[in-house]
């Protein structure tokens, strides 16, 4: 290794961020960086322009230096220098920037049932520009199918079909990690790809934050013509526009606008419509217009089938055994699936060695450790449970019986009889002095209801995902 050559750690770096954000995040904000030298104790890194600089520097310097700290054991300052040649097609854009979609896409390599157009040669059309925020990789065809999501799938193909005519609105719920965002990405994807429609992909929180700069500046006619002009809407994690009642007016007027036009809207939101709190009510009546599908979590088979394609798509070698260890052991979601592959591809690049079940049991040990031994206080439990279900917690340890009450209260005790070592006698104390017959009883309705209704799990699983996040932060 040069003196002062950092490469090796900074993509280790990168590889492990990518794990602990996700690919959405991680994508629209990592894939453009580019190393470019190292000082004695700096790495110099490109960006393609100053608004992705300071957006990068404001939100994860202090992590990446610090994660560049724990691999090199030496202060690193991460320098970054804009380079605007390297700009990205889908850099995030400010409203009074935006490209204009011109031409007709080439095809991509979408799987045939997907292929439209009339046969033979097609003549060139000049490439138009990708919308900000919409994902390359987010495809159809890479897109595992399974019983769990084969309706929403099957859905997602006719709307890209038939956009603004077939299932429209429509939205997508489910736990964190489901591939939400990569089956409506790829709606947009499809269109972007055959035809002239102009896209605009955006997450809720991106949404509001043009929208709060378009009001301090004064432009919000171009806001309203961005949005209420477009072909396709597609807005990520609508969840977030709870209690937010200036944007959710404007939400409001720009949904009804493109209905009317018979534009296509997508939606993805990680619970049921139903379960939104602090949203008006003509606005919920709009999603609740939508069609809607959930998106479960994956089972064995298709685990397994997710894993291979991944590691294929990254031309690393992961032997069948490896696969199975990893597809027992982590059944939450396909993000931390990834992120346990992504971990082993890491290893086996910087170390040169194949990956055995002895290194992957070894390096996936914290990923596999059961929530059972996390020991996670029932406290956090009964906190997220009463914030989700818009209670207090004293609710949860009370002694009211109306329905939403007893279930949320019924609901905390199954998650934590599952995911603590405590036993129903001292679940029982922690619930307000209840008897372990009570808590017994409690956990039997829940897993009688699992039989009954499908989208009881999926609240369940973004309800532990959400216990873990708080627990480590608390």
């Amino acid at each position: 290794m040069a003196e002062w050559d950092y490469e090796v750690f900074w993509e280790e770096t990168i590889n492990q961020l990518r794990a602990n954000l996700g690919e959405e995040e991680f994508n629209v904000w990592f894939s453009n960086l580019k190393y470019l030298r190292a000082g004695e104790k700096t790495i110099t890194v490109a960006v393609p322009s100053s608004f992705y600089r300071d957006q990068v520097k404001n939100r994860y310097q202090k992590s990446i230096e610090s994660k560049l700290k724990e691999l090199t054991g030496k202060e690193l300052t991460v320098c970054f220098e804009v380079i605007p040649e390297n700009l990205p097609e889908d850099e995030p854009v400010r409203p009074d920037a935006l490209p204009e979609n011109t031409g007709s896409g080439e095809k991509s390599g979408l799987n045939p049932a997907l292929k439209g157009g009339p046969d033979g040669i097609q003549p060139k059309k000049e490439k138009k520009a990708r919308p900000a925020y919409l994902r390359e990789d987010y495809t159809f065809d890479k897109y595992v199918n399974s019983e769990n999501n084969s309706f929403a799938a099957n859905a997602a193909i006719a709307i890209s079909k038939n956009p603004g005519k077939t299932y429209n609105p429509f939205l997508i719920y489910g736990g964190v990690g489901l591939g939400k965002t990569h089956l409506m990405q790829a709606i947009g994807n499809y269109i972007y790809e055959n035809s002239d429609n102009k896209i605009i992909s955006i997450t809720a929180e991106n949404f509001l934050n043009e929208y709060v700069q378009a009001i301090s500046e004064g432009k919000m006619s171009v806001f309203k013509n961005k949005f209420r002009y477009t072909d396709i809407l597609l807005i990520d994690d609508i969840h977030f526009f709870q209690g937010k009642e200036g944007v959710q007016e404007e939400l409001f007027h720009t949904f009804n606008a493109l209905l009317d036009a018979k534009k296509q809207l997508v939606f993805t939101c990680d619970r049921p419509v139903s379960e939104l709190k602090k949203i008006s009510e003509r606005l919920m009546s709009r999603f609740e217009q939508c069609l809607k599908v959930d998106l479960q979590p994956p089972k064995y088979e298709t685990r397994c089938a997710i894993l291979k394609s991944a590691a294929e798509s990254r031309r690393a070698s992961i032997p069948d055994e490896v696969i199975d260890l990893i597809s027992k052991n982590i059944s939450s979601n396909v993000r931390d699936l990834i992120s346990a592959l992504n971990t082993l591809i890491s290893y086996m690049e910087l170390m040169g060695k194949p990956i055995t079940i002895e290194i992957a049991q070894q390096r996936l040990r914290d990923a596999f450790v059961s929530p059972r031994q996390a020991n996670l206080s029932i406290d956090n439990i009964q906190k997220v449970t009463a914030e989700h279900y818009d209670l207090n917690i004293n609710d949860l340890k009370g002694k009211k019986k109306t329905k939403n009450i007893v279930f949320a209260r019924q609901l905390a005790m199954y998650i934590a009889r599952e995911i603590t070592d405590y036993s129903t006698t001292e679940l029982g104390q922690a619930f307000g002095g209840r008897d372990h017959t009570t808590v017994m009883h409690s956990i039997d309705k829940i897993k009688g209801q699992l039989l009954t209704d499908p989208k009881l799990e999926s609240t369940i699983e973004s309800l532990k995902r959400l216990i873990k996040e708080y627990s480590a932060k608390s």
